[in-house]
């Protein structure tokens, strides 16, 4: 086995390949940039080398120092993680010319599957059912526009290099192609440095299947099975589970099969995945294979048994495959939800900041978390959001599915934004819970998905002011020392009357607290409870409350105080006098930036007229192209940056006058 190994990748892939590597007494390496000096990954390697700047494109994407980096510490094999270079056939062509195993496919395979136009040839040759469309050389526009004509519409236009969502475009009338093609080519070069796109037909309500497969350098080919990848936003995975719900026996065996079919044509070595468009009879088409270990491996390794890592170090070393076909078999339901940092009300863009607070639920053989994040850490404009994914495990899918809905009401962050409640609805939506599942489902039940909480209860009101007022009494509103273990020391019952104001979506929230017995009668909006509390630790509240014990999960900060309860959080912030409930979206006749990113495109000057939902520019941030739209019909007054200018979230970007005003 190897003795040392770099990890070219950082976050959560590099801890969890370092975790595997520990386990086999394999020496690691990690690599960082400036802003990951201090992450979990470079904590947790035994060596780690400094190699660029924040941007990837200055670190983790330099091939040349990444070589050096394991040439300089005798690394003898690299592990590319997923994303980065995981997929580049020049970094793993850089690793064999410097005699360095790469962990992952050889060269010639990842080019084959690496253009989605050269796979799909290779596929139709080898028998593995394709959608049909168009996956040519030819990259005439008015050629392409025929071909989609001819396929029919809906279309959807991929970039031949894309993935993960980017370089796509769904096209649902002739008169809208040449636009949108215009639009996913230059996402497609800014993305992948490569402009050639395939045209398909759109599957309606299609699932995302995918079949784990390996194979070994002596020739073997098994698959672990599948897994089913519909729930997405923004054409991105969210939760995945394993194995793919209320599919026929037959349907899936043809689509393993197809995956072996697929993995042999090219000589597949090491972890891939097969990736299939499924209609919902069950007819499945090849879309692409993934030359690397996924995202979402762990939950075929929940439902297996095996350790998906330690198969690619074997393999790369040139062991044969760890399990026979035969051998592999498929042990209860797993699913795995992606937790991100990011605003699932405001279109699911990123949250950019510090988390102040964050608690993980307690792991089992039942709950797992993978991730490279822990509280006080960054969540930068650089990297991906994600900040962890929580894999949990049943005997069957519905008790994952409690398993999956209790773990995420112990999953506790604060600090900045995040999907856990969303989440949690969707585990609880109907339509998932009934294994009715298509890529637009959360788009079908975004009104059950999105819609804002409930009016915040009494109870809860009450319960954020009590923590606020026990901490105003110890003279210390962010506990942090020994006082803390005293329980006795907490009980309210110095004074005889007390009022507390939060305030909570700009609204003042007023409690009066009078002490009676043990406990304390709180008044607040013409309510009077009747509550006895304490403070166990810095993040839990013990409380009694209309005849029931309860514990209750919290966050303080110096702005505020988070409650959390059944994967819901409700913050409350401290009252100021100089609280200001300004609009984030900006007023009607301008534009903000609603995320730090770079502008990728200007499509309006000074004077222009525009129309209601005419794209005015794209954003760029966190590697996805966003569009600024005009809120309704009007002309340009100003347009304050150009392409390529940095903008900061809240930044004004344009300002119109609705088509009124030009009259006047």
């Amino acid at each position: 086995m190897f003795e040392k190994i770099l990890i070219a990748n950082r976050g959560e892939i590099a801890c969890r390949v370092i975790r595997t590597a520990k386990k086999l007494g394999i020496a690691t390496v990690a690599v960082y940039s400036d802003a990951d000096a201090q992450a979990q990954h470079v904590k947790l390697a035994d060596e780690a080398i400094y190699i660029g700047e924040s941007p990837a494109a200055q670190s983790y994407l330099q091939i040349e120092r990444i070589i050096q980096a394991a040439k300089t510490t005798g690394a003898q094999a690299i592990h590319p993680g997923y994303g980065f270079l995981s997929e580049n056939d020049q970094f793993a062509l850089a690793c064999q010319d410097n005699n360095i195993v790469f962990i992952g496919p050889p060269v010639d395979a990842i080019l084959a599957m690496g253009l989605k136009a050269t796979s799909k040839a290779l596929m139709e040759k080898a028998g593995v059912p394709l959608t049909p469309g168009y996956h040519g050389t030819n990259q005439d526009a008015d050629f392409l526009k025929k071909q989609a004509d001819n396929i029919g519409y809906p279309v959807l236009i991929k970039a031949s290099a894309g993935g993960g969502g980017k370089g796509m475009r769904l096209v649902e009338r002739s008169e809208d192609f040449l636009s949108s093609l215009a639009s996913c080519k230059s996402e497609a070069r800014s993305s992948f440095g490569n402009e050639d796109v395939l045209i398909e037909r759109y599957v309606i309500q299609p699932r995302h299947i995918e079949v784990q497969v390996f194979g070994d350098t002596h020739g073997n080919y098994v698959h672990l099975f599948e897994r089913d990848c519909s729930v997405q936003r923004r054409h991105q995975k969210v939760l995945e589970e394993a194995p793919a719900p209320k599919m026929p026996e037959d349907k899936l065996e043809a689509m393993r099969q197809a995956a072996i079919d697929a993995a042999r044509a090219v000589n597949y070595v090491g972890a891939g995945t097969v990736e299939f468009i499924v209609e919902q009879d069950g007819t499945a088409y090849f879309m692409e294979m993934n030359t690397r270990l996924q995202v979402e491996h762990p939950v075929t390794e929940m439902i297996t048994g095996q350790d998906l890592v330690e198969w690619q170090l074997r393999v790369a070393f040139g062991e044969p495959l760890p399990k026979q076909q035969h051998e592999l078999q498929i042990h209860g339901h797993a699913l795995e939800a992606r937790v991100y940092a990011e605003e699932p009300e405001k279109g699911f863009i990123p949250a950019i900041g510090q988390i102040s607070y964050l608690h993980y639920p307690e792991q089992s053989d039942c709950v797992r978390v993978d991730s490279g994040i822990v509280e006080g850490d960054e969540i930068s404009t650089y990297y991906d959001p994600m900040i962890a994914k929580l894999i949990v495990w049943g005997k069957n899918r519905e008790a994952a599915l409690t398993q999956m809905h209790h773990a995420l009401g112990q999953f506790h962050v604060d600090g900045l934004g995040n999907n856990i409640a969303f989440l949690d609805r969707l585990v609880l939506c109907e339509s998932f819970k009934n294994a009715h599942l298509d890529t637009g489902l959360i788009q079908r039940e975004e009104e059950f998905l999105l819609k804002p909480s409930a009016d915040i209860s009494a109870e809860l009101v009450v319960s954020a002011a009590l923590i606020e007022l026990l901490s105003r009494q110890a003279q210390n509103p962010v506990p942090s020392n020994p006082v803390w273990q005293q329980k006795a020391f907490w009980r309210l019952n110095q004074k005889n009357s007390h009022t507390v104001q939060l305030q909570r979506n700009g609204f003042t929230l007023k409690a009066q607290f009078s002490t009676q017995d043990q406990g304390f009668v709180a008044s607040y909006n013409g309510q009077q409870i009747e509550i006895q509390g304490q403070l166990v630790d810095a993040h839990t509240l013990a409380l009694q409350l209309a005849g029931k014990q309860q514990k209750l999960a919290f966050s303080q900060t110096e702005q505020g105080i988070t409650l959390f309860q059944n994967g819901q959080s409700y913050k409350f912030n401290y009252l100021k006098s100089d609280f200001n409930n300004q609009d984030e979206q900006g007023t009607e006749n301008n534009l903000i930036a609603p995320m730090p990113g770079v502008i990728t495109q200007v499509l309006v000057a000074a004077n222009d007229k525009v129309k209601k939902d005419d794209v005015l520019m794209t954003l760029e941030a966190m590697k996805i192209e966003y569009s600024i739209r005009a809120p309704h019909d009007g002309i340009i007054a100003s347009s304050y940056f150009q392409k390529g200018d940095q903008v900061k979230a809240g930044d004004e970007l344009v300002e119109f006058q609705p088509l009124a005003e030009e009259v006047a």
